[in-house]
C-alpha cells in the first residue's frame, strides 16, 4: 500500500513540475522571448516592401521634421514612446493607432496614413511596453497596456491642443487593446472606437494557439501559465478579456474582421460584437486573413471607416 502512496506521489510531483515548467517556458516563449518588435530597422524594411506608398510617406514626414517622438512615463515608471504627426491644416480630428502583438508604431504606419494622408487627421502611434522603442520587461497583451494607452490618449489631446474629437483604431493585440481600453471610463474628447481582428480573451487566444501550434489541451499548461503571469506580471489571461470590458463600453465602436482569419478566428468576433451595447457596426471582410482587411481592401477600407468616425467626430 505504501508503494501504491509514494508511486502516486512521485506522479503527482512529476505532473506539478511538468506543468509549471511547461507554464513557465509558456509565458517565456509568448510574452518576453519573442523581440522582433523591437526591430526598428527591420520594421522600415517591413514597410518598404508591403507598403510602398507609406514608405514613401514617412520619407517624406521625415525630410520635413513632420513626424516627432515624444515618452511618457506610465504609473509603473517605465518609459514609453510614441510618434504622432499633427494634420496638415489644423484639426480637433485625432486618431490614436494602436500595433498588433510583436509590432510596433512604425509597423502600423499604414492607418496612421490613412488616418493622417486620407482623412486629414491628427495621429498618435503608441510602442506598448516591450515592442518598439518603450521600455517593459514583458508583453502585457494589451491588458496592462489599456492603462498606458488611456495616458497616451491624455497626452494626444494635450498635444493637439485641449480640445481633440478622438477614435482610438487598434489592430489585433492592438485592437483587443482598443476593446479592453473601451470598458475604462472615458474622457469628453473620446468620441468612437474602431477594432480590427481583436481576440475575446488572452485565454482564449492561447488556448487556440496552444492547440494550433502545438496540438496541446488547455490542462494543465495554460492553468499554470495563467497563474504564474499573475505572480509574475499581476494579470492573468482570464481577466484579461477584451469580451467583458465591451460590455461597459457605450461610445461607438467598428468591428472588422476578415473571414479568412484563422490567427485571430473570426468567430471571436460575433460573441464581441453580441456583448457590445449600441451604437455598434460590423464589418466581416471576404478572403482576408489576420490583419489583412486594409492591405487588401485599401479603398473600400478607407470608405467605410471614414463613413463610420464621420458620425461621431
Amino acid at each position: 500500500m505504501k508503494k501504491v502512496i509514494y508511486s502516486i506521489l512521485i506522479l503527482f510531483v512529476v505532473f506539478i513540475a511538468i506543468s509549471f515548467g511547461g507554464g513557465l517556458y509558456l509565458i517565456d516563449y509568448a510574452l518576453v522571448s519573442n523581440s522582433s518588435g523591437k526591430n526598428i530597422v527591420e520594421s522600415y524594411h517591413y514597410m518598404e516592401k508591403t507598403y510602398p506608398f507609406v514608405d514613401e510617406w514617412l520619407d517624406s514626414l521625415q525630410q520635413t521634421n513632420a513626424l516627432k517622438d515624444t515618452t511618457i512615463t506610465n504609473r509603473k515608471g517605465k518609459q514609453l514612446h510614441a510618434y504622432y504627426v499633427a494634420a496638415s491644416q489644423p484639426t480637433a480630428k485625432t486618431a490614436v493607432i494602436v500595433h498588433g502583438y510583436t509590432d510596433n508604431a512604425i509597423r502600423i504606419m499604414q492607418i496612421g496614413y490613412m488616418y493622417s494622408h486620407d482623412l486629414s487627421y491628427n495621429i498618435l502611434l503608441p510602442d506598448l511596453q516591450n515592442h518598439g522603442l518603450s521600455e517593459g520587461e514583458a508583453i502585457q497583451m494589451g491588458w496592462k497596456d489599456r492603462l498606458d494607452v488611456l495616458q497616451w490618449m491624455e497626452m494626444a489631446n494635450q498635444i493637439y491642443g485641449d480640445s481633440a474629437r478622438m477614435v482610438v483604431h487598434g489592430i489585433s493585440m492592438g485592437a483587443a487593446t482598443t476593446m479592453m481600453v473601451s470598458g475604462e471610463q472615458q474622457e469628453d474628447y473620446v468620441k468612437c472606437f474602431v477594432e480590427d481582428c481583436g481576440y475575446t480573451s488572452v485565454w482564449d487566444e492561447f488556448s487556440q494557439e496552444l492547440e494550433v501550434q502545438f496540438s496541446l489541451p488547455e490542462f494543465p499548461l495554460l492553468h499554470a501559465a495563467s497563474w504564474l503571469c499573475k505572480q509574475k506580471y499581476g494579470w492573468d489571461f482570464k481577466e484579461a478579456s477584451a469580451l467583458n470590458q465591451v460590455k461597459k463600453c457605450s461610445l461607438p465602436m467598428f468591428f472588422i474582421h476578415g473571414d479568412a482569419d484563422t490567427y485571430v478566428p473570426t468567430w471571436m468576433v460575433y460573441p464581441l460584437y453580441e456583448a457590445k451595447p449600441d451604437p455598434k457596426e460590423l464589418w466581416i471582410v471576404p478572403g482576408a486573413a489576420h490583419a489583412a482587411a486594409y492591405k487588401d481592401n485599401k479603398e473600400e477600407y478607407t470608405a467605410r471607416v471614414k463613413a463610420f468616425v464621420d458620425k461621431y467626430i
